[in-house]
């Protein structure tokens, strides 16, 4: 139990910091949506390249944004072994590809759900469904499951060897932790802005999450050492 909130608080500190400023980064982007209609624009061609590819917008966009931008960062820092450059990168770019398509699958489902109105109550509705169904079920393990077969090098046997009760306990618990602190207001700044601009204003919270994360990490790396 104690190992348990360990975990957590830990998900917590370093969750908190990016967490804040991204929020003030996608509370600016919403403000500027709604206050400042010369500036829509920009909003409305974001929207239309998304309607008129649809999911293969999905795939590539997010790809980008959450694979492949932050994993040539790990890299220009040394974080990615020269051995495993082409192996690490093509894990990113491929599990956030998949993930483009499955985030914007949900808020297309969730539109169906709820309405695609930004009302109150929908984005409540869909805040609480994405945050307390979808990430529980779905999405903290599977991404739980992914990170740790990288970190097991790719090794089917080495993998199947750490999937313990404390691999599901703790490791699963901490990416939901995680998950919580950043996107339950995230989710709410997305949810407020009409559908066809809710996924890239999640790939755009999502990219400065994953590199603001590294810099964090890879500061107090620096500091130990």
């Amino acid at each position: 139990m104690n190992l348990l909130l360990k975990r957590c608080t830990e998900g917590v500190r370093t969750n908190l910091l990016p967490g804040l400023i991204l929020q003030a980064i996608a509370c600016v982007v919403v403000g500027v949506y709604y206050l400042r209609p010369e500036a829509r624009g920009a909003y409305e061609w974001i929207a239309e390249v998304k309607v008129e590819y649809g999911y293969w917008y999905s795939m590539l966009s997010t790809g980008v944004f959450g694979g492949l931008i932050p994993f040539l960062y790990l890299a220009s820092v040394g974080k990615v072994e020269r051995s495993d450059f082409w192996v690490v990168g093509a894990f990113f770019l491929g599990v956030w590809s998949w993930k483009g398509i499955e985030i914007d699958f949900l808020y297309r489902m969730q539109a169906v759900m709820f309405g695609d109105d930004t009302q109150t109550l929908t984005v409540v509705k869909k805040v609480l469904f994405d945050q307390f169904v979808f990430c529980p079920i779905w999405s903290a393990p599977a991404t739980a499951l992914l990170y740790r077969w990288k970190d097991c090098g790719f090794s089917w046997r080495r993998f199947t060897k750490e999937l313990d009760r404390d691999f599901f306990l703790l490791e699963v618990l901490g990416v939901l932790v995680a998950i919580w602190v950043v996107w339950i207001p995230g989710t709410a700044f997305i949810y407020s802005m009409p559908s066809p601009l809710q996924l890239p204003l999640f790939q755009l919270v999502l990219c400065f999450f994953v590199l603001l994360v590294s810099v964090i990490g890879r500061k107090r790396v620096e500091a130990i050492g």
